[in-house]
């Protein structure tokens, strides 16, 4: 795929390569468009702005306790499975991990992270994230999964993966029914625009659904793919109507290689504020950055206070006092 870029472009890809699948192409129009941001190179990804940045914006390297496993609230905990990736997101804020050969999580590893667990009963949820941990093969999989799965302490087991987005194959009939079969599982896929939502795609996740397992959804909100208000409403609202819940709108990551994709904090809830009126609870997910320095997450709201304690702007922008706020 390298060869075919422009000669620009393919500087990019040597620092930051580029994958992506057949289906997810299939899905461009045009050179620039939303999907095509998503997965293909640009020279913003080599800007002065990005050398500002680590590579570990998250402080994730100092938060982990042993290889392969992220412990940064007391009670949930990341299993780093892989760094292989269906396709390799512009705007991924583990850009760190394409430069290490391919893994995937080693029996020795997992017997540090299982004895870690165990002695560390607080943690009640993790999650299988990479890379994408559908990359690795059923039989190695589902080891873990299983693994983890006869952890007492361990309540949620949420999988994290575009799956569903990039590769809907993958999710077949009888992946999802042994993978129900697991109660403790959650499935945490990240759909970023409305042409993602392809037949084949939102079929996979009817698969996981029918079979118990609950399907949240994470996206990104990124400069030139999904900034629009209106669109982001019918996206959610249509990812609702499919029992796929909005669960988080994040803003970008501060990392080296994706701060073009920055809206800014304000653009963001501007959006919240349009979805106050444009769209219902259940399909409204919460606007939310990550802090450097492994801060963890924030959740943010636009401010309806008029200026008074008690007293909030109505959505017909009129001044009301609550009695008991």
């Amino acid at each position: 795929m390298t060869e075919s870029l422009p000669e620009d472009l393919r500087a990019v890809a040597e620092v930051y390569p580029v994958k992506t699948t057949a289906h997810y192409r299939s899905l461009i129009r045009e050179p620039g468009d939303p999907i095509w941001r998503q997965c293909m190179p640009s020279q913003e990804e080599l800007a002065p702005l990005q050398e500002t940045l680590p590579d570990d914006g998250l402080g994730e390297i100092p938060q982990s306790p042993c290889p392969r496993l992220i412990h940064r609230y007391a009670d949930r905990a990341v299993l780093l499975s892989t760094n292989r990736c269906f396709a390799l997101c512009r705007f991924c804020f583990r850009k760190r991990l394409w430069k290490e050969p391919p893994f995937i999580v080693s029996d020795e590893e997992l017997e540090t992270i299982d004895a870690y667990l165990r002695d560390h009963p607080e943690i009640q949820d993790i999650l299988i994230s990479g890379g994408d941990p559908l990359t690795i093969p059923d039989g190695r999989f589902f080891s873990i999964v299983e693994r983890l799965a006869v952890i007492p302490s361990l309540s949620i087991i949420r999988i994290c993966s575009r799956a569903p987005v990039f590769e809907p194959a993958r999710i077949t009939d009888a992946f999802a029914e042994r993978l129900g079969k697991c109660e403790k599982t959650w499935f945490m896929t990240h759909f970023n625009h409305p042409r993602e939502l392809t037949p084949a795609s939102l079929e996979a996740c009817r698969k996981l659904r029918a079979n118990g397992i609950p399907v949240l959804n994470q996206t990104v909100l990124l400069k030139g793919v999904n900034d629009d208000p209106v669109l982001l409403a019918a996206f959610f609202h249509e990812l609702a109507a499919r029992r796929i819940i909005p669960h988080y709108l994040f803003h970008i990551d501060p990392v080296r290689g994706a701060a073009h994709f920055a809206t800014g904090m304000k653009k963001g809830l501007e959006i919240m504020e349009y979805f106050r009126k444009h769209l219902s609870s259940v399909a409204t997910p919460v606007f939310a950055l990550d802090l450097p320095e492994g801060g963890g997450k924030v959740h943010l709201f636009p401010d309806y206070s008029a200026g008074e304690p008690q007293i909030f702007r109505s959505l017909d922008g009129r001044k009301i006092r609550h009695p008991l706020a």
